[in-house]
C-alpha cells in the first residue's frame, strides 16, 4: 500500500509538496483518476482520487476519511537522552514510530555527551517511517530540553524512568509491572545517557512522581533500552 503525505488540505482536496508529489507522479507514475491514499500527519488517513498529476503539487480529492488510522490507545512520550552517534538515535526513533510513539523529546543530562541536536533531519525521518509503518500519524519530536526542566514539565499520568541505582538501595520494578497500573492519560518514560543519569537528577525524577523501573537483567544501550520501553508499552 502506498501512502502520501499532504502538507495541505483545504476544501476536501489534499495538497502534495513537490518531494511527495514527485515520488507520486515520477517514480509511481500516478495519474489524474488513480485512487491514493493521504495522510495528515494528525491521525487521518484519507482514501483520494488524484484531480492533478502535476512532479510539483498533485492534487488528490477525499472520497472518505479515516480517522485514527494505523494508530494505538495509548499517549506515549519517550524523553530519551541523545547518543554519543547520532546514527543510534535516529535509528532509535525510526523504529519507535514504525511500532507507536507520539512524542520524542532529546532531553540532555548532566552526563550526556551529546549537548548539540538537530530535530529538523528526524522529523523527516519519521514522516518517512510513518508512510512505511501505515501509520496517519507522524511523531512530534520536540526541541531539546534538560533532563531537569523535563521533569518538571512532563505531563501528568503515568511517568517512569529506567535508572540503573547500583549501590543506591532504590527498590525497582519491572516496566512491565508498571505498567499494569495504567488506565489511560499519557505516558512518559525517561531514558539517560550513556553514563545513565546523576544522582541529582534521579532524585528530582522521583520526587516529581516518576516510578523507577527496569528493562530486564541486560545491561542495554540507551538507544535499545529506549526502543525496548516502546516495545513494552505496544505489548501490555
Amino acid at each position: 500500500m502506498e501512502v502520501f503525505y499532504a502538507y495541505r488540505i483545504d476544501g476536501g482536496y489534499c495538497y502534495l509538496d513537490a518531494e511527495e508529489s514527485g515520488h507520486c507522479v515520477r517514480v509511481l507514475r500516478h495519474r489524474e483518476g488513480d485512487a491514493v491514499s493521504v495522510i495528515d500527519g494528525e491521525g487521518t488517513m484519507y482514501s483520494c482520487v488524484l484531480t492533478e498529476a502535476s512532479p510539483k503539487e498533485a492534487v488528490a480529492r477525499i472520497e472518505e476519511s479515516h480517522p485514527g488510522w494505523g494508530g494505538h490507545d495509548y499517549i506515549l512520550n519517550m524523553a530519551v537522552c541523545p547518543t554519543k552517534n547520532a546514527d543510534r538515535y535516529e535509528w532509535f526513533a525510526e523504529k519507535a514510530t514504525e511500532v507507536g510513539v507520539d512524542r520524542i523529546i532529546p532531553v540532555i543530562g548532566e552526563r550526556s555527551e551529546r549537548r548539540v541536536f538537530k530535530t529538523e533531519r528526524l522529523r523527516r525521518l519519521l514522516l518517512s517511517a510513518a508512510k512505511q509503518s501505515l501509520k496517519s500519524r507522524i511523531p512530534e519530536v520536540a526541541e531539546p530540553v534538560s533532563v531537569r526542566e523535563f521533569i518538571k514539565t512532563a505531563p501528568e499520568g503515568l511517568r517512569l524512568i529506567a535508572y540503573c541505582f547500583e549501590g543506591e538501595g532504590q527498590k525497582r520494578i519491572s516496566i512491565q509491572e508498571a505498567l499494569q497500573s495504567y488506565s489511560g492519560g499519557e505516558i512518559s518514560i525517561l531514558i539517560g545517557p550513556e553514563g545513565d543519569f546523576s544522582p541529582e537528577e534521579a532524585a528530582e525524577a522521583l520526587a516529581a512522581g516518576f516510578i523507577p523501573v527496569h528493562l530486564g537483567a541486560s545491561r542495554l544501550r540507551t538507544e535499545t533500552a529506549a526502543l525496548t520501553a516502546v516495545m513494552a508499552v505496544y505489548l501490555r
